[in-house]
């Protein structure tokens, strides 16, 4: 198929919510003031076998016992709640910037414009409003704490507006926000959504956010600061290993980032029982990568290229939920040049 002369081989766009890490603290319910910086330990145990056995030995009652009675020792990072805590503080900062429709590079000028103008008509019309609240409601539910979410008896999520001059706060009780679905709407969760929304539809404004979340998990118990990829596994000492800052057990800021996008209930599959993963990550071919399943396929053509490459021309999409889509990939960032060859 020959090229148009309006093909970008170089297109790309920066990441429009940029959260730091997250660093955690132990603390207890009733007080939330006296905090004290998490940090990890070393434990070495004794295992047990319990993978998948060959059906040579799991036949053989012999060559089962000899195999159980080899021990499978580990070395892993662990973190938890001291034993007068019964609480986990959450903290992270997250950064909000404006002007989406410019491209951070783009090699062909008529694309560029023609992209603009498709912007342009979204952000007039739409305003953000919609993606806006979705990130609000991924904050008030608190979806960032990932597993530190399960098994909790109170959740207690603090936002705090830190620009300059804008004394602004809100708390949200999270247990309350569903994590699958956005049909909830507040009076809290629609002012910070509009703040989030204003300043995405801004052509260089930013809006500088301050998250703190309290979670009862009870006295002494696991918490789960991010594991490191481990990519030269044969020189680790350790089978986990657990992620920190100077010794500071912390969260990566992608794995925030990945739980604050997690707005995408617009893929086919959603709201079927049997397929739907729920509200998951924008991401190009809608990856859930624990899952191994791909929800926006380009044969459905409802891939991000296959939108984007039509709308950011011209096109019309079948769909406001599609358009929606597509700014909220552009929000995420990347680099989505097309070959020009």
């Amino acid at each position: 198929m020959a090229k148009t002369n309006d093909t970008a081989s170089v297109l790309a766009f920066e990441k429009k919510l940029v959260p730091s890490d997250g660093y955690f603290y132990g603390t207890c319910w009733d007080t939330q003031t006296d905090t004290v910086p998490l940090q990890l330990r070393e434990k070495s145990v004794r295992g047990t076998i319990s993978n998948r056995l060959k059906a040579a030995v799991k036949n053989d009652p012999a060559k089962l016992n000899a195999e159980v009675e080899k021990p499978n020792l580990q070395t892993i990072d662990a973190c938890a709640l001291g034993t007068g805590q019964n609480t986990l503080k959450h903290q992270f900062t997250l950064k909000v910037l404006g002007g989406v429709e410019h491209p951070s590079a783009c090699n062909n000028a008529q694309f560029k414009q023609s992209y603009y103008q498709a912007a342009r008509d979204y952000i007039d019309r739409e305003g953000f409003q919609e993606l806006g609240r979705r990130y609000a409601h991924n904050i008030a539910n608190a979806r960032f704490l990932w597993r530190n979410r399960v098994g909790a008896e109170q959740i207690e999520v603090q936002v705090r507006v830190l620009n300059k001059g804008r004394d602004e706060q809100w708390t949200f009780d999270a247990l309350n926000y569903s994590t699958r679905s956005f049909e909830q709407h507040d009076e809290k969760i629609n002012a910070l959504g509009e703040k989030i929304a204003q300043t995405l539809a801004s052509g260089d404004g930013a809006l500088v956010l301050e998250v703190t979340t309290y979670a009862q998990l009870g006295k002494a118990q696991e918490v789960y600061p991010s594991e490191e990829l481990v990519l030269d596994k044969g020189k680790s000492k350790k089978s986990k290993v657990l992620y920190d800052v100077q010794g500071h057990a912390a969260m990566h800021s992608q794995k925030i980032g990945n739980a604050l996008r997690s707005i995408d209930t617009w893929y086919p599959a959603y709201g079927d029982e049997d397929q739907s993963a729920g509200a998951i990550a924008i991401e190009p071919y809608g990856a859930v990568t624990n899952l191994g399943k791909a929800y926006r396929t380009p044969k459905e053509k409802q891939d991000f290229y296959t939108l984007f490459d039509s709308w950011a021309r011209g096109g019309q999409l079948e769909r406001i939920e599609d358009e929606h889509y597509v700014m909220a990939v552009l929000v995420r960032g990347g680099v989505f040049g097309e070959s020009d060859k």
